[in-house]
């Protein structure tokens, strides 16, 4: 059972579902007989539940949506179709999943987020670096280019 998001009924029902393209999620397409509202729902499997470490030992749930943010402010006005976001959110989700550990430390999903980047989008990839790497001067960000230039930037 799923309430409406606009009357609040407990009784929707399921007029659709398939998958999505990638196959990542199930899209069903909803609807109120109360109120006849229609509307949207996606359903992930989801292999465990994932708790990031911060760098100050603080722990909170994994959150895709936060992922998805972070990638989409790197890719801030790129030429980079929003699809191609959430594969690749699927994509180190599924990775972070099948590491076999519950507890996953920021670091590790940073650098998966960086990898991605490098093959995708140069400017992204430096935009995301020069927060994750908390660059503070020039002299950072030329550093960084020089060693993407020499294929060194990890």
């Amino acid at each position: 059972m799923m309430r409406c998001p606009f009357c609040g009924n407990d009784d929707s029902q399921v007029k659709d579902s398939r998958p999505t393209e990638d196959n990542a999620a199930i899209r069903r397409r909803r609807f109120c007989p109360a109120c006849g509202a229609r509307w949207t729902t996606f359903e992930r499997v989801q292999l465990r539940e994932l708790i990031v470490v911060k760098k100050d030992g603080e722990k909170s749930p994994f959150d895709r949506d936060k992922l998805a943010r972070s990638l989409s402010i790197a890719l801030r006005k790129r030429p980079v179709p929003e699809d191609r976001v959430d594969r690749i959110v699927n994509s180190i989700q599924r990775r972070l999943e099948t590491l076999g550990e519950s507890e996953i430390p920021t670091k590790v999903i940073g650098e998966m987020v960086m990898e991605n980047l490098r093959e995708l989008d140069q400017v992204a990839y430096v935009r995301f670096a020069s927060v994750y790497r908390n660059f503070r001067e020039a002299k950072d960000f030329e550093e960084f280019v020089e060693q993407i230039g020499d294929g060194n930037a990890d």
